[in-house]
């Protein structure tokens, strides 16, 4: 990274040392130790995250103060060094010449080499010389009242005397790199502090291939780029790393700047603190990142706050997210009641089940959808396999897949290795969705196979033990690219019709047959309670006739007393007449009953788009119980689910006998061979 006129100029080319990073991370996490004993585990983040994020953003203050002061000398060489340090400090509270500063005369190291019983006064009066939008981000870490801890369990000098001298500013660490730490800091904290494992964070490698496979152009006009789930923002700085990147002049670079603008929405305080302090140090004006939940309505009075950037007034030309995985969004510590007040607009598709919010997110996203006619919108979002298959026909998953699949939103799906996230080892998937698909793509949706596509890391970041490449990185973009061509052949690429993944769910009754395969009966206890509905239900059911043997209580004694029905008859006129005269239903001490031997199952049948579901369900339906069918139901809306593994499974021969046979003898000579090394 480069400072240049008084922003830092970032490059994707930065060099990415991980060894180095573990290394700093380590040392960083060995200081949050030193708060052990006076603070729980779980608050190490709301001391060291902080100051490692004033002490960067200081970092880039004594920079900017070296640099500036260097160019008024150029200009004024005989300025003494008070009028020099005045003005710089002058020039640094203009905004058009500084993105932030401290008035203060403070820095950290001054403050802890100065009286140590003023100590705290001196700290605060740092702090309050930042300007307000550093104010914003110590406000929402809520470190003013861990400062006040810091004092009275006296970890405020050692911690200070730690991160003063710390080289944390962007000439020695870039973005990318301070988000590889403040990622695996986060990680190590929320181990510590047993958050969920959906608490999770995007290697720069995914976000790059997501930027990639979306193909954002370089701007000619504004272009909008929006995360419901920014975390700490690393989507949205990837996105736009890439774009300079690709900057073949000064044109290009300007262009960038002046129309790329940013939206993103974060929930934590934390990691939305640091997400504006690299927008401070980057320079960048045309982020707007905001506080809240953007899964539901926001409202000036509501405790929490809301999506700040409603369907109603905004729409975006390119989203990327990662939503944590498997969150919960209902229940007594859920936001279900806020969410359902979106029920009929933005989630009408359907809700998904309270214990997983991915496909909120994804609903989220595609309500910002620019129209097809004014350009449309492209959309890469990272899921574990749940949005892929969970909930059955009818349910809200199945429902939002329905409504995806036949808006022929779906573009392609890429699969992940595992092992590639620093807080889970599970697969992921990319899913790749636009509402203005060119011609080759219409009506088909593709799936890459892209499991292998890794290599390991050379030291693992928690689970995170794999990694994608750039080679492997082009393999994926270049399978994309190409795969939508007629009499392209590679087994790890397949495309599919939107149709395809939909189903049947059918409920079917059959008689069940006996060894002599015909239709059998059964007599068994009767195990519902004993009453005329349940009886009409049989009947409902079964349409045939029904014996039941029903021991009542009498004046004398114990009595089995019949009861016959057709399917016709009224099961409580007939039931009342049989036990009028001991009282009713009240005296049945047990029922015994005879029926045709039937069986209710449901059967999930593939969709055929060019056939008669009156013709092909029957005929599965025959073919695959093979039992004289009673009758069968479909359900009033088709299913929709996505399989990956199964499209890709590949069939491997178990090892022949004589293979397995001959490595047991092998085996068994080598075991041997130890045992008389031991006994010679």
């Amino acid at each position: 990274m480069t400072l240049q006129n008084g922003t830092w100029l970032i490059s994707m080319a930065d060099v990415i040392n991980k060894a180095k990073l573990n290394n700093l991370a380590d040392d960083i996490w060995k200081s949050a130790e030193r708060l052990r004993g006076k603070f729980k585990a779980y608050e190490y983040q709301s001391v060291i995250l902080p100051m490692i994020v004033l002490r960067r953003l200081e970092c880039v203050l004594l920079a900017w103060r070296e640099a500036k002061a260097a160019e008024l000398r150029k200009s004024r060489k005989d300025i003494k060094q008070a009028e020099l340090d005045k003005l710089v400090k002058a020039l640094e509270q203009n905004p058009q010449q500084a993105p932030f500063f401290n008035k203060s005369p403070w820095t950290m190291a001054k403050i802890y080499e100065n009286d140590h019983t003023r100590l705290d006064d001196h700290f605060r009066a740092w702090i309050n010389g930042f300007s307000k939008n550093v104010q914003d981000i110590v406000d929402h870490f809520d470190f003013r009242a861990t400062i006040g801890k810091m004092v009275k369990l006296n970890r405020l000098a050692p911690i200070l005397n730690q991160y003063k001298d710390r080289a944390f500013g962007p000439d020695t660490l870039s973005n990318l790199e301070m988000g590889y730490i403040y990622e695996e800091l986060l990680r190590r904290f929320s181990e510590q502090s047993g958050e969920e494992a959906g608490e999770h964070f995007t290697p720069r490698e995914v976000i790059r291939l997501m930027v990639e496979l979306l193909d954002i152009p370089l701007p000619k006009r504004s272009l909008s780029l929006y995360d419901p789930a920014c975390g700490t923002g690393g989507m949205l700085s990837v996105a736009k790393e890439h774009l300079l990147e690709r900057a073949k002049n000064d044109k290009d670079y300007a262009d960038v700047d002046r129309y790329v603008t940013e939206y993103g929405q974060e929930l934590q305080p934390g990691n939305y603190a640091i997400a504006c302090s690299d927008l401070l140090i980057k320079g960048d004006k045309q982020a707007q990142i905001t506080l809240g939940n953007s899964l539901i309505p926001h409202s000036p009075s509501s405790k929490e706050p809301g999506d700040q950037f409603p369907e109603a007034k905004f729409s975006f030309d390119f989203m990327l997210s990662n939503p944590p995985f498997g969150v919960t969004w209902g229940g007594k510590d859920g936001y279900e009641t806020e969410a359902r007040k979106l029920e009929k607009t933005r989630y009408k598709a359907g809700m998904p089940r309270t214990t997983d919010g991915a496909l909120l997110f994804l609903q989220t996203m595609l309500a910002k959808m620019k129209p097809a006619k004014d350009g449309g919108s492209r959309i890469a979002i990272v899921f574990n396999g749940s949005p892929l298959s969970n909930g059955d026909c009818g349910s809200g998953e199945s429902e939002i897949r329905r409504w995806i699949l036949e808006n022929d939103w779906l573009d392609a799906i890429v699969m992940l290795p595992d092992q590639l996230f620093y807080n889970t080892g599970i697969h992921t998937y990319i899913w790749l969705l636009r509402n203005e698909k060119p011609k080759p793509h219409k009506g088909r949706v593709m799936l890459i196979d892209a499991r292998k596509q890794f290599e390991k890391e050379p030291k693992s970041f928690g689970n995170k033990r794999n990694r994608i490449t750039d080679v492997h990185r082009r393999w994926i973009e270049t399978r994309y690219r190409d795969g939508w061509a007629d009499g392209y052949d590679d087994d790890n690429v397949k495309l599919f019709a939107t149709t395809y993944f939909a189903f049947h769910k059918v409920e079917v009754v059959f008689w069940q047959t006996g060894a002599d395969d015909k239709p059998a009966m059964v007599t068994e206890r009767y195990g519902k309670a004993f009453t005329a509905a349940n009886l009409k239900k049989e009947q409902e059911f079964h349409a045939s006739d029904l014996t039941f043997d029903i021991t009542v209580e009498t004046s004398e004694g114990e009595e089995i007393r019949t009861l016959d029905l057709a399917p016709d008859d009224s099961a409580a006129r007939k039931l009342k007449a049989l036990l009028e005269d001991v009282g009713g239903l009240a005296a049945v001490k047990s029922v015994e009953w005879t029926h045709r031997h039937y069986v209710k199952d449901d059967e999930y049948i593939a969709f055929e788009a060019d056939g008669d579901p009156a013709k092909y369900i029957p005929a599965f339906l025959q073919r695959e119980i093979a039992k004289p069918i009673i009758r069968w139901q479909d359900s009033a809306q088709l299913g929709y689910e996505i399989l990956p593994n199964k499209y890709f499974y590949r069939y491997q021969p178990p090892t022949p006998a004589n293979e397995l046979l001959q490595q047991f003898w092998k085996l068994e000579e080598q075991a041997e061979a130890l045992l008389k090394g031991l006994t010679a």
